[in-house]
C-alpha cells in the first residue's frame, strides 16, 4: 500500500507540478494582475468542470474496485462510466462556450482555459486507481509536464503571454489524459453497444456529485467573490497561497485515494476488521504528516513567500501563516470522508459534511471578504473545513472510536509546536534567502524528529520495519 501510496503522490504533485515549478518565474513575469486573471478565468471554468464529470472520479473508481475480479463486469462499467461522462462533458462544453459569448471580458483566457474541460473526456484516471495501478498514471504524466515547463520558460516571456501560459497548462493537462488510453488494452475488452446502459449510472454518480459541488463551492467560491468585492490582485495573491496548500495537501491526502480502493473491497467482502485496522493507520499516518507541515509552512511563511514569489507577492506569506492551519484539517477529512465514508456507502453523511461546510463558507465569505479582504477569505476557508471534518468524525464515530483516532497525536503536536516557535523566531532574524530557509527547514525537521525519538513514537518503529523489510526483498 505504501508504494501505491508513494505514486499516487508523485501523481498528485506532477498534476501541480507546473504551476509550482513556474510560479516564481511566472508571479514575476506575468505580475499579480495576470495571477489574478488566470485565477479568475480558471476557477469559473472548473464549474464547468465541476457540472461535467458528475462525481465520476470517485464514484467511478470505486465501481472498478467493486468489479476488478471479474473482467467482462470490470470492462461493461468502465465503457458505461465513460460514455456518460462523454455526454456529460459535451453538454458542460457547449454551455461554457454558451457563457464565454455572452462575456463581455476575458473572452480569449477563457477560451483557453477550456481546453482543460475538453480533457476531461479523456481523463480515465479513475479507472487506474479503482484497479490501484498508480504507477501508469506516473510514468505516462511526466514527460508530458517536463515539456510544458519547458514551452512555459520558453515562449511567456512578459505580460503580454497570458494567453500563450493557460493555454500550455491547459493543453498539458489534455496530452496527459490521452497518453493513459494505450494502457486500456490490456486491461478492458470491447464490449457490444447494445449490451452497455450508461444511464445506470447516472443516479448513483449524482448522489457523489452533489458533495462534490458543495466542496468546490468552498474550494473555487472564494477567488470569483475576491474579484467581485476585494480585486483582481487579491486573488491573485490568495491563489498564490492557495496553491502552496493545495500542493501540501495533495501530498498528504494521496493516502486516502490509495486506500479507498481496498476499503471498497473489504466493505463488499464484509470485512470491517480490515476497515478499521487501515482506518487507524491511516489516521495516524496522515497526523504524523499533517502537523508538521501546518507548523513548518506557518514558520517560514513570511521569508519564502518574498523568496518564492518575489517582492511584490509579500502579502501571501501573512495568508499562508493563516491558511496553512487547514492543513491537517483537510488531512483528516480525506480519511473520515474519502477513505471511509464514501466507499462504504455512507454518501448520505459525506454530502451532509461538505454542504454544510459550503453553506458555512458562502454565509461568512461576503462579510469577512468586505471587512478584512484575502484574509477574510482565508479564515473562511478554514472554518467551513473545520465544519467538514467535525461532522464526518462525529459519523465515523458512530462505528468506531474517535478516541482510538486521535491516540497517538498528542506526541505530533507536542513535537510541533516547539518546532514551530523556535523555527519562526530564526526566521524573523535571517536575512531572506534559500540558504537560510534550507537552514530553517532542515532544523525544524531535526526538532520535530529528534522530540518524536526521545518520546519514543511508535510510528517511527513501525516505519523503520517497514523500510527494512522492503530492503530484505531487493
Amino acid at each position: 500500500m505504501i508504494f501505491n501510496y508513494l505514486y499516487n503522490m508523485l501523481y498528485q504533485i506532477f498534476i501541480l507540478i507546473v504551476p509550482l515549478v513556474t510560479m516564481p518565474y511566472i508571479s514575476r513575469v506575468i505580475g499579480p494582475t495576470g495571477i489574478g486573471v488566470n485565477t479568475f478565468t480558471y476557477a469559473v471554468t472548473q464549474y464547468f468542470i465541476l457540472f461535467g464529470t458528475l462525481g465520476v472520479n470517485y464514484y467511478g473508481s470505486r465501481e472498478i474496485a467493486y468489479r476488478r475480479g471479474d473482467k467482462h463486469k470490470l470492462s461493461k462499467a468502465f465503457w458505461e462510466i465513460e460514455i456518460l461522462l462523454v455526454t456529460s462533458i459535451t453538454i458542460a462544453t457547449v454551455a461554457f462556450l454558451v457563457y464565454v459569448w455572452f462575456s463581455k471580458e476575458y473572452q480569449a483566457y477563457y477560451l483557453a482555459q477550456g481546453v482543460a474541460l475538453i480533457a476531461v473526456a479523456f481523463d480515465i484516471s479513475w479507472f487506474f486507481m479503482g484497479l490501484e495501478n498508480f504507477k501508469v498514471t506516473v510514468t505516462r504524466n511526466i514527460l508530458v509536464k517536463a515539456i510544458s515547463l519547458v514551452l512555459i520558460f520558453t515562449l511567456v516571456r512578459s505580460k503580454d503571454d497570458l494567453f500563450i501560459y493557460i493555454l500550455i497548462t491547459s493543453l498539458s493537462v489534455l496530452v496527459g489524459n490521452i497518453t493513459l488510453w494505450p494502457y486500456l488494452r490490456k486491461q478492458v475488452t470491447m464490449i457490444k453497444f447494445s449490451e452497455l446502459s450508461p444511464l445506470t449510472h447516472l443516479r448513483p454518480s449524482l448522489v457523489l456529485f452533489i458533495p462534490q459541488v458543495a466542496i468546490n463551492v468552498y474550494a473555487l467560491l472564494n477567488k470569483p467573490m475576491l474579484k467581485i468585492f476585494d480585486s483582481i490582485q487579491g486573488t491573485g495573491f490568495f491563489d498564490s497561497s492557495d496553491k502552496i496548500i493545495k500542493l501540501l495537501v495533495a501530498l498528504l491526502t494521496s493516502l486516502a485515494t490509495v486506500v479507498m480502493p481496498r476499503v471498497a473491497n473489504s466493505f463488499i467482502n464484509g470485512d470491517n476488521e480490515q476497515i478499521e485496522r487501515l482506518l487507524r493507520k491511516s489516521f495516524d499516518y496522515i497526523s504524523f504528516l499533517s502537523i508538521p507541515l501546518m507548523f513548518g509552512l506557518a514558520a517560514v511563511s513570511k521569508s519564502f513567500s518574498i523568496w518564492f514569489f518575489g517582492q511584490n507577492f509579500a502579502p501571501v506569506g501573512q495568508i499562508l501563516l493563516i491558511q496553512s492551519m487547514v492543513i491537517p484539517i483537510i488531512a483528516w477529512a480525506s480519511i473520515t470522508g474519502n477513505q471511509y465514508l464514501l466507499p462504504t456507502n455512507h454518501n448520505k453523511e459525506y454530502t451532509i459534511s461538505v454542504i454544510a461546510g459550503a453553506v458555512v463558507n458562502l454565509i461568512l465569505n461576503i462579510p469577512l471578504i468586505i471587512k478584512f479582504g484575502v484574509f477574510g477569505a482565508a479564515v473562511s476557508t478554514i472554518i467551513a473545513e473545520l465544519v467538514v471534518t467535525g461532522i464526518q468524525v462525529y459519523y465515523v464515530g458512530q462505528e468506531f472510536s474517535i478516541r482510538m483516532l486521535f491516540r497517538g497525536s498528542w506526541r505530533y503536536w507536542a513535537a510541533g509546536i516547539p518546532m514551530f516557535v523556535i523555527v519562526y523566531l530564526l526566521d524573523m532574524r535571517l536575512p531572506i534567502s534559500l540558504i537560510n530557509l534550507v537552514i530553517e527547514v532542515s532544523l525544524g525537521i531535526i526538532i520535530y524528529f529528534g522530540l518524536l525519538i526521545i518520546m519514543k513514537t511508535p510510528i517511527l518503529k513501525d516505519i523503520y520495519q517497514m523500510l527494512r523489510s522492503k530492503m530484505k526483498r531487493v
